[in-house]
């Protein structure tokens, strides 16, 4: 449990006696998937109400009907879960509180702290003014309280059009804070909400709705952002114009940014909307569910989000170290086996035909307990072609005419002829092996220096494998639109690559979706949930080779 300036202020409030537990809450809107970014929020949140013996609610900010869908808040809830936290009986949304938010908001009409203002969206921002100069009063701004009452009502009634009037806050047009200039408060969307239908075509903005649900709620530590630091007054204003009983304390974090991807819902939802991805789910998506389908642990997140911490201040976090965590941990858990994605057919003249033994292969040498399988060896195999060169460059210690190598488990085999097509392409490779190198070493000592994967032609199994890589070309595909460049011009145009005709060894008909693999000197594997039985379709979560391992060695001076 790693020590951070929020954990040192829940400790000082219960060492004080401000606090007897600690009630947080995880608060999405189900206006779009929850992504890697949500992740931290989720262990946070979650984290700490666990580690101090408290709890955290799920809420749910559906206070925007128009971009909220059943299907989100099932997909949040799946994803919270995946990522190993519990909510309990404590399942909340912000509809849950509509009534009681309503007459929070006639409260404060009652108090003069509240009025209905006609100014357009357009005019209410005109009047705001800059952050150098302050902003004007709305000509609607001294209504009496009776007036704005009479006019509420018939905003909740439905007797106005969308657009035609707001309730504002009435703090300070001069404030240097702009958040605190007026707020709107409540809008009216003539929209069917998915909870609560058509009851209500008024509803509470973000500001209003958050801090008196936290309240309701009883949370005592109300942890967001740096982008609600300037929202803060705010809050606070009006738990304290309407002397509410719990008055949580707001706290900032930096929120997540990470290179190469995009964590704006908003852009995310222009990706799946113009069918850059595939959907929500697209293993390219930073998204929970699209990490979930590439084959991306709860172990890895939880630890990718305890590695970056939490600080005061934002931050980029490279990509690299993400992927670090998971093959950190699919290393200790993902299965070996051996799988051929570019294959090219070994034809062994002198090992006997018709004849098929059983090798023995190590699961995991990682861990022990994962014990050994048998795979079929005959005389045809099949191997990567990038494994065999017929003019080898230096320091390529594969295949080639000629030379020598180990097959993994198997045997030593050397590279006699080289069979090409009319085209002069290499379809075939004819070598011989060395009967006494069984398992892979030979009784004379002789060592080679390469050592390649294959899979028995006469009991491989077909299986697509789609690789997948960063979805952008630049570690930051959003810093250019001030400048009128677009974040989806810097599309990875490679980032999907699906190959058809790939060998697999037959131990992997057994795998079902969402099992994880490490195909060996690949990189690890995840079976996509498009597979059928007869038809597996693997997702590569992430090479083998492991960059972050190199940035954190050079940091470290070794």
């Amino acid at each position: 449990m790693a020590s951070n300036f929020i954990r040192d202020i829940i400790e000082k409030d219960l060492k004080t006696g401000k606090h007897e537990t600690v009630i947080t809450r995880f608060p999405p809107e189900p206006n779009g998937y929850l992504h890697i970014g949500h992740a931290k929020s989720i262990c946070l949140n979650f984290g700490v109400a666990l580690d101090y013996g408290g709890r955290c609610h799920l809420r749910f900010d559906d206070t925007n009907p128009k971009k909220e869908d059943p299907e989100f808040v099932k997909s949040i809830m799946e994803d919270v879960r995946w990522l190993g936290f519990d909510w309990g009986e404590h399942l909340y949304f912000a509809s849950d509180y509509f009534q009681k938010l309503y007459e929070y908001a006639v409260e404060l009409i009652k108090l003069g702290k509240a009025y209905v203002c006609h100014l357009s969206a357009e005019e209410i921002r005109e009047y705001r003014g800059t952050l150098t100069e302050p902003g004007k009063n709305s000509p609607y701004r001294d209504r009496s309280v009776e007036e704005n009452l009479e006019l509420f009502e018939k905003m909740k009634n439905g007797e106005f059009a969308e657009g035609e009037c707001v309730l504002r806050a009435r703090i300070d047009m001069a404030s240097p804070n702009i958040n605190m200039r007026d707020p709107v408060i409540y809008r009216i969307v003539k929209a069917s909400h998915h909870r609560t239908g058509d009851k209500w075509c008024i509803y509470p903005t973000y500001d209003f709705a958050h801090c008196l649900s936290d309240s309701i709620e009883g949370i005592t530590h109300s942890l967001c952002t740096l982008e609600f630091e300037d929202h803060r007054p705010l809050y606070d204003w009006f738990l304290d114009e309407l002397k509410v009983k719990c008055h949580p304390q707001q706290i900032e974090f930096a929120r997540l940014n990470l290179t190469y991807t995009v964590l704006s819902k908003r852009k995310l939802t222009q990706l799946v909307d113009e069918g850059y991805v595939s959907g929500w789910d697209d293993p390219r998506m930073p998204t929970i569910s699209g990490l979930r389908r590439r084959g991306y642990t709860p172990e890895s997140i939880r630890d990718f989000c305890e590695r970056i911490g939490i600080a005061k201040s934002d931050n980029i976090v490279d990509m690299a170290l993400l992927e670090h965590c998971v093959r950190d941990d699919l290393n200790k858990r993902a299965p070996r086996y051996m799988a051929v994605l570019n294959p090219l057919k070994v034809v062994i003249t002198n090992y006997p035909e018709g004849v098929t033994e059983e090798l023995t292969a190590i699961n995991n040498p990682e861990d022990e307990s994962m014990g050994t399988r048998k795979v079929p060896f005959s005389r045809e195999i099949y191997i990567e072609r990038d494994d065999f060169r017929e003019d080898p460059p230096k320091k390529f210690f594969r295949l080639a005419p000629g030379r020598e190598v180990r097959l993994r488990y198997a045997y030593y085999i050397t590279c006699q002829e080289v069979i090409k097509n009319e085209q002069g392409e290499i379809v075939e490779l004819r070598c011989t092996y060395d009967p006494a190198t069984r398992g892979g070493y030979s009784p004379d000592g002789r060592k080679v220096k390469g050592t390649i994967h294959w899979v028995s032609a006469d009991h491989a199994i077909k299986a697509e494998v789609r690789l997948y890589d960063r979805l952008f070309i630049k570690p930051n595909p959003a810093e250019d639109e001030k400048k009128g460049i677009s974040f989806k011009e810097y599309i990875n145009p490679d980032s999907l690559k699906v190959l058809q005709d790939c060998f697999l060894e037959p131990n992997l008909a057994q795998c079902k979706p969402g099992d994880r693999v490490q195909f060996e000197r690949l990189g690890y594997f995840c079976v996509d949930p498009d597979s059928q039985e007869d038809h597996l379709i693997f997702n590569r979560t992430v090479s083998l080779r492991d960059s972050w391992a190199k940035i954190e060695k050079k940091l470290r001076g070794k």
